[in-house]
């Protein structure tokens, strides 16, 4: 048994946040039924088409989902929601501000009805407050929370590579929920989960928010080295690769000017004998460190890391995280079923030993509409005419 097993979830869902909740809940065992708009789907179907022509956002986020076509808008549409939701444990929406309120599926609207149900919203700015009508997509939240000011170089903001607003508030969601799900064991009842991407992406800016705290200077935008330590950060070998390496404390100091730069006298150079110095003789150092780094192959710089105890990485790009070592020896990779034939997919990350994550096919656009119609016991309806 997985720990979700016998959870229905519905989701009225499209883009990251939501759909990326809904499957870490998948994960576990939930039966997830997706609502999608007939014809046209979740519109993150269509944001490319390098997965075997299916789109790469889509495939990370909805495997193990049930797709089911229905147009909110049609007569019969609000029959069909009630009655998806008479059994229903968790509804998730990440619909236009104000949507599900006018639908009537709000937890207000909801709980009298259904007392043990838990509505999850997830929103770019939350309920309320100024900002609350505002179109809010991840570049925006990524600025909005700051992000981009501590991100990039001295001249250059740069946002994150990834979703990292939406997946910050996808896992608030699917947390909260667990929470919620735990506390109706304890009191019957249902609840409602507000989770807005600003405080999400906030919450995971608090180390630059302390460290500017009272109006003090924040921390400078620094590419892939560490704003406030030195050396920290990205390294060019002498073969054109490049190694990640992190020193943390003076102890790893000395040993790195030992053992690794094989210049022991540097480690004592009162420009460079503390944290603060390194930091701002940093140009001075980097000429040094180069220099020496520079005759060595990037392979060579990390097996004398290694050898020194001194924290390293690769650099790598996707082709190499692809066939990274690590995950292929634990056994990371497994492969789903799709509308275009079976894709690789990685099990989740941190499923216990006492269950195997769910990991079932990705759904085709209202593939399982007519299932779902036969279910609650409605006959065929114009939504499935329209499913695509």
């Amino acid at each position: 048994m997985r720990p979700l097993d016998g959870i229905k979830v519905i989701a009225l869902e499209h883009a990251i946040a939501a759909p990326f909740c809904t499957r870490q809940l998948a994960d576990l065992g939930a039966r997830v039924i997706k609502i999608e708009r007939p014809g046209v789907g979740d519109f993150a179907r269509g944001y490319d088409t390098r997965v075997r022509g299916l789109s790469s956002h889509f495939a990370w986020t909805n495997r193990s989902k049930e797709s089911f076509a229905l147009d909110l808008k049609s007569d019969d549409a609000d029959a069909i929601l009630h009655a998806l939701l008479a059994d229903a444990d968790v509804l998730v929406q990440n619909l236009a501000p104000g949507a599900a309120d006018r639908l009537g599926l709000s937890h207000e609207a909801l709980r009298e009805r259904y007392p043990r149900i838990i509505v999850c919203n997830i929103s770019g700015y939350g309920p309320d407050g100024p900002y609350r009508d505002k179109k809010a997509y991840d570049l925006l939240i990524q600025s909005e929370a700051g992000f981009l000011s501590v991100t990039g170089s001295d001249n250059d903001v740069a946002k994150a590579g990834c979703s990292v607003a939406d997946i910050a508030a996808g896992m608030y969601a699917f947390t909260n929920i667990l929470a919620a799900l735990m506390q109706r064991q304890k009191t019957g009842e249902g609840c409602r989960i507000d989770v807005s991407m600003l405080e999400s992406m906030t919450e995971w800016m608090s180390f630059p928010l302390y460290y500017a705290i009272d109006d003090q200077t924040p921390p400078p935008r620094s590419g892939a080295s560490h704003a406030t330590i030195f050396p920290y950060g990205p390294f060019d070998a002498g073969d054109g690769s490049v190694v990640m390496l992190g020193l943390q404390n003076e102890r790893e100091w000395a040993v790195f000017c030992r053992q690794v730069l094989q210049q022991p006298e540097l480690a004592t150079d009162e420009r460079f004998d503390a944290n603060h110095k390194r930091v701002a003789h940093k140009s001075e150092l980097r000429a040094i460190i180069t220099e020496t780094l520079s005759t060595m192959t990037g392979a060579e710089i990390i097996a004398r890391l290694d050898a020194a105890g001194i924290a390293n990485a690769n650099v790598n790009d996707m082709h190499g995280v692809w066939r990274h070592p690590q995950l292929e020896a634990r056994g990371r990779w497994t492969e789903v079923d799709s509308p275009v034939g079976k894709i690789p997919a990685m099990y989740p990350p941190g499923i216990p030993d006492a269950f195997a994550p769910r990991m079932d096919p990705i759904p085709a656009l209202g593939e399982h509409t007519e299932a779902i119609m036969k279910e609650l016991g409605f006959g065929h309806s114009k939504s499935e005419d329209d499913a695509g």
